[in-house]
């Protein structure tokens, strides 16, 4: 493949690239081997136990609500688009807070031009591409919002003569400048908020900036390196995935896609643990052209200190960056920290990639508001999630004991330690998310074409179960679990599936879907999951935008509100045609949602001939001055 071809693939393509389907499968037309809808909901014949999953809880509360018409959604659901706008219901407004290329500081207010992009020398100025996670934080009474910048599209951001890819190291400082993570100041404005330039505590964290690696993995040789012989400090955070906040407000940041930073320039034998994480061949970027810590065959070792949750604390602009390591290190795509009934600090992750595990760390000490988080993220234990066909669920636990591994192996290579104590292989766990109202937590699996088809990259079974029950899953489900005892720390739990998406349209099987989608709500790959005050589930999509064959009638990609206790699931909002609809987060006084739109394909939103698409942060809001958040 030739290295233009590379920037085109998406993040899942590009993995599928370097471990890719084999030729034949044991599981020929699954499609027509799908039994009934019915059969798939009311018998074992289907996908065995697993289908006792879809006729308990979901379904019977889900029938309940319809009976007595209970409704909590404060706005009428809106219809699907194909457009290139944003659309939100009546009674609701939204405008663009920032866009890529747009100035944190005013000496860079004419650093973005549509003809060229971002000029290299202030792109660690201007807001980032590729908006992610996000979350806002109350500072001496200023709001501030951090955002990650997940990717660049090298296309958009290098000279057309440059087809893609970096002909420079000037070239290669530009796309790492565009990256990482923005905090900036925000202030209610005339149309929603605006960033507020040249704010003492605007910054940009980029794949340069200095950083701490602290726990257990720190100072091991695993992790050392001809420029940090010592092992203990980084530079850069990348692909900045999902979010999350610390329960003493701090920002958490998840790199995912690290592997694809990493190239060869002369010979190099993947090991075993670069092959799990799809590390090896050439980089995405080539990076590894311009700068030595991207060669595998001369910094080895740099990938391994990279695809870690990384606290990021945005009242203080001068504080370094830690990674924590004690949190495993895997394709992280969101952290949700909460707090254990006895104190004990709990964060769940997903690993987003297809086959991979959901994880959670629970602290070893205890905490409490107003006292130091010192060590709280660096000592504890990691656990994987094994989900039985009766509806019940265990975490295991990530030791030496249980694993054969020694602890800096454990947090090197967390994916081979939850294969090691067969933990359950999950479709592309995403965003966990926690319900404010009761003891609970919801994941979303986005997608996995290969279930059934083929296992992981570890060679793990990837076969059709309870928690897993279709064979290639384009569609994608929200699990839920409920913690025994009413404690995120505990080590069991009960399950079962909050929807599974499909197309009724389409399917009269189980690629219809679960009974709380119909032709008016439907969609495909849950992605980015938050909750509101209220106990609402917000639920954004990164799926297919065709709107033809199996994805007819879903239209762009989309954000849906659901109703945990009645099963109902509303559609909120549309975002452009291309573009998939990411992170979300409330102002202080719950007023204003913002939201990411990443990747869109026209010209949105500086609409017009020959203008580039620039992701962005969206606000939205009520017309008549009601909190949603």
């Amino acid at each position: 493949m030739k290295k233009t071809d590379i920037v085109d693939l998406s993040w899942d393509d590009f993995d599928e690239m370097r471990d890719p389907r084999v030729d034949t499968n044991g599981f020929d037309a699954v499609v027509d081997r799908a039994v009934s809808r019915r059969g798939f909901l009311g018998g074992a014949l289907a996908f065995g136990s697993g289908a006792a999953v879809m006729g308990t809880g979901l379904f019977s509360s889900t029938t309940a609500a319809k009976a007595d018409g209970h409704m909590k959604f404060a706005f009428k659901p809106i219809d699907i688009a194909t457009d290139d706008l944003i659309h939100v219901p009546t009674g609701y407004e939204s405008n663009v807070l920032v866009r890529w290329g747009d100035a944190l500081w005013s000496d860079a207010k004419d650093a973005f031009t549509h003809e060229n992009g971002v000029a290299v020398e202030m792109s660690d100025k201007v807001f980032g591409e590729n908006t992610d996670g996000m979350e806002l934080f109350e500072v001496d009474g200023k709001q501030l919002i951090t955002v990650n910048s997940e990717y660049v599209n090298p296309k958009v951001n290098l000279p057309a003569e440059a087809e893609g890819m970096p002909r420079t190291a000037d070239e290669v400082q530009l796309l790492k400048n565009l990256q990482g993570v923005t905090v900036m100041e925000i202030a209610p404005a005339a149309q929603g908020f605006a960033v507020v330039v040249d704010s003492k505590y605007n910054r940009r964290i980029t794949h340069e900036t200095e950083m701490l690696i602290a726990g257990p993995l720190a100072g091991s040789d695993l992790v050392k390196t001809n420029a940090d012989p010592e092992g203990k400090t980084v530079k850069g955070t990348m692909n900045n995935c999902g979010s999350g906040r610390t329960l003493w407000d701090t920002y958490l940041t998840c790199e995912e896609n690290f592997n694809g930073y990493f190239g060869a320039t002369s010979e190099h034998e993947a090991t075993a643990g670069e092959v799990r994480y799809g590390i090896g061949g050439e980089g995405r970027y080539a990076y590894e052209k311009f700068d030595p810590r991207y060669d595998l065959s001369q910094e080895p070792n740099e990938p391994n200190r990279h695809g870690f949750v990384t606290e990021i604390n945005p009242a203080d602009p001068t504080s370094t960056p830690i990674k924590r390591s004690a949190l495993g290190r895997f394709k992280h795509e969101n952290a949700e920290m909460v707090h254990a009934a006895d104190g004990r600090v709990v964060v769940y992750m997903g690993d987003d990639e297809r086959g991979e595990y959901l994880y959670k760390y629970v602290s070893t000490n205890t905490w409490a508001m107003g006292t130091s988080p010192e060590g709280i993220l660096d000592d504890g234990t990691l656990y994987a999630a094994k989900f039985n066909d009766d509806l019940t669920g265990e975490w295991l636990a990530l030791t030496p004991e249980t694993t054969g591994m020694s602890m800096a192996e454990i947090l090197c290579f967390t994916r081979m330690a939850a294969s090691a104590v067969g933990a359950t292989t999950m479709d592309r766990p995403e965003w966990v998310a926690s319900n404010p109202l009761k003891v609970e937590a919801y994941c979303a699996l986005t997608n996995n074409k290969n279930r059934g088809v083929k296992p992981n990259a570890g060679g793990d079974d990837t076969s059709v179960d309870a928690v897993n029950p279709r064979e290639t899953n384009n569609y994608g489900q929200i699990v839920r679990w409920t913690p025994d005892d009413e404690s995120h720390a505990a080590d069991t739990f009960a399950w079962d599936l909050y929807v599974m998406a499909g197309n009724p349209d389409v399917y009269d099987n189980a690629y219809a879907g679960s009974d709380n989608v119909n032709a008016g709500n439907m969609f495909n790959s849950p992605d980015g999951m938050a909750f509101s005050s209220d106990g609402m589930l917000w639920i954004q999509t990164d799926g297919d935008y065709s709107n033809e064959g199996e994805f007819e009638g879903m239209g762009n990609n989309q954000m849906l509100v659901g109703d945990p206790e009645t099963g109902e699931i509303a559609r909120f909002m549309t975002v452009p045609y291309g573009a998939e609809v990411t992170g979300l987060c409330w102002s202080a006084d719950k007023k204003t949602g913002f939201v990411g739109v990443q990747h869109p394909a026209g010209t949105w939103p500086d609409m017009g001939e020959g203008n580039k698409p620039r992701s962005s942060v969206v606000a939205f809001w009520r017309t008549d001055g009601a909190t949603i958040g």
